[in-house]
């Protein structure tokens, strides 16, 4: 097994690219929600960019604690439509419903009852400490509605509906890039919230997102349908789709908590470095987005054919995903390497410090963000396979072995200081790939399958529907 393109590859192609691109669609205008709250908030000073950059790796440790139960949700979903098992699928997205909403209740009351000590013990400075709890507490009441879209977004990819969730992001996103300076500056009778303004604009839209959601699961309008009876709690199921999304969480947990780890570490260099940390973790979360959705994509097409037993179609779509998506993201870290004062200088124009440091973060980084793509993509494969352990294993050590102490060493001021942190980024990103298409490569994805035997016949029917459709139909 190699990740070198085959003769037969373009066969993939078109399925990929079909589910591929209102994933990324979707991505960027979600993302959306970032870029509009740092380009207002970065108008009220360096200040406040870094109460919004410390709040969240917080916000997203909460995410990811039970992120790991949309990731079962998504896999077992992909592997019952391939097998084309409805009443599964169904099945599957009621009882995923069930665990991620209880799950975002509990979390997100933790969260806003913790908010102030967390922050406390980040050490956040002073003059950022009241703005960035205002921000971090509201993030945290809306977890609910996070977890319910996400979940939403996994659920419809799984079975190859990806144009659904772009279509709702798409009438968010303009609705909150009316409301974010609304809320943020006031006006009329609207008082200004400041930086939580931006949180309850977030908060706003993704109710409303979530919102349409429900609604077309429960009318079952794009392949999945959630009924009353459905929502009854299976704790066979559940105790299933816990054992599954369990490394799923820890995996994301780890990076979550290597990012908070990571931001102590900034925090310590000042709020020109921090906000320089935030600006440059915004656009490495952008131009990563195509990479990010074709994974995506490819993971969907990777549980259907392990659910209908075409494993090697499996495998052909992950290298050729891997292959597309480093060409794509090396090109473009070329681009904003050579771009990165006036990118940064969108977000704090009026900043020359925050502008040059941020610059120097992404000349640093941006070269090896190719490799981003390949460990993204090897990642989703494992996650579709099932083999959730190799994706925790990956991420223990890309956060903990490789990047924080990294960023530990290299940023001593008898080394690299401040560029040490920076320069964390791409030898670890370089590493872990590495590691991941090692991972690969001994196969041990290949034997997994959580839906049983393929019925005589599914196999075909699948492979035909994936290649005459784009899509999967259940």
């Amino acid at each position: 097994m190699t990740l070198a393109l085959e003769p037969s590859e373009p066969s993939v192609l078109r399925p990929l690219l079909r589910l591929a691109v209102p994933i990324v669609l979707a991505n960027l205008l979600q993302t959306g929600y970032q870029i509009t709250d740092a380009f207002w908030v970065g108008r009220l000073g360096a200040a406040a960019v870094a109460a919004v950059s410390v709040s969240f790796p917080v916000t997203f440790l909460m995410i990811a604690l039970g992120g790991g139960l949309a990731v079962a949700g998504a896999t077992l979903t992909a592997q019952y439509a391939g097998a084309r098992d409805q009443a599964m699928v169904d099945h599957v997205a009621a009882q995923t419903m069930i665990m991620v909403v209880g799950t975002s209740v509990v979390l997100g009351s933790v969260g806003v009852a913790l908010a102030p000590l967390i922050l406390k013990a980040i050490g956040v400075a002073p003059e950022v400490y009241a703005e960035a709890l205002g921000f971090l507490r509201v993030s945290f009441v809306g977890l609910i509605f996070v977890f319910a879209f996400a979940m939403f977004q996994a659920l419809m990819r799984g079975v190859g509906r990806a144009v659904a969730p772009l279509v709702i992001v798409a009438g968010t996103v303009v609705l909150n890039f009316a409301l974010d300076p609304l809320l943020i500056f006031g006006w009329g009778p609207v008082p200004a919230f400041g930086v939580m303004g931006a949180a309850l604009a977030t908060l706003g839209t993704q109710g409303l997102a979530t919102l349409a959601a429900i609604v077309l699961l429960w009318r079952g309008t794009y392949g999945i349908r959630v009924t009353p009876a459905g929502l009854k709690p299976d704790l066979a199921y559940i105790r299933r789709a816990f054992r599954l999304g369990f490394p799923a969480s820890i995996e994301l947990s780890a990076r979550a908590v290597g990012l908070i780890v990571l931001s102590f570490l900034v925090t310590s260099f000042g709020t020109v470095t921090l906000a320089a940390y935030g600006i440059g973790a915004n656009v490495l979360q952008v131009v990563t987005i195509p990479a990010l959705g074709l994974s995506t994509a490819a993971a969907a097409l990777v549980g259907q054919s392990i659910g209908a037993g075409q494993v090697e179609r499996a495998a052909r779509t992950t290298r050729l995903a891997g292959a597309l998506g480093f060409m794509v993201l090396t090109l473009v870290g070329i681009a904003a390497a050579a771009a990165a004062p006036a990118i940064v200088g969108f977000f704090v124009s009026g900043d020359p410090a925050v502008v040059a440091e941020g610059g120097r973060f992404i000349r640093i980084m941006a070269p090896a963000w190719g490799f981003i793509a390949l460990q993204l993509t090897v990642v989703s494969t494992f996650r579709a396979a099932g083999t959730m352990v190799a994706a925790m294993v990956l991420a223990l050590v890309s956060q903990w072995v490789l990047q924080f102490p990294l960023a530990y060493v290299l940023s001593r001021p008898q080394v690299l200081g401040t560029a040490g942190l920076w320069w964390s980024f791409p030898v670890t990103n370089v590493l872990t790939a590495l590691a991941a298409i090692g991972w690969y490569l001994r196969g041990d994805w290949t034997t997994m399958r959580l839906t049983g035997t393929v019925p005589a016949g599914t196999a075909q029917v699948i492979v035909e529907a994936i290649t005459e459709d784009g899509l999967p139909r259940v």
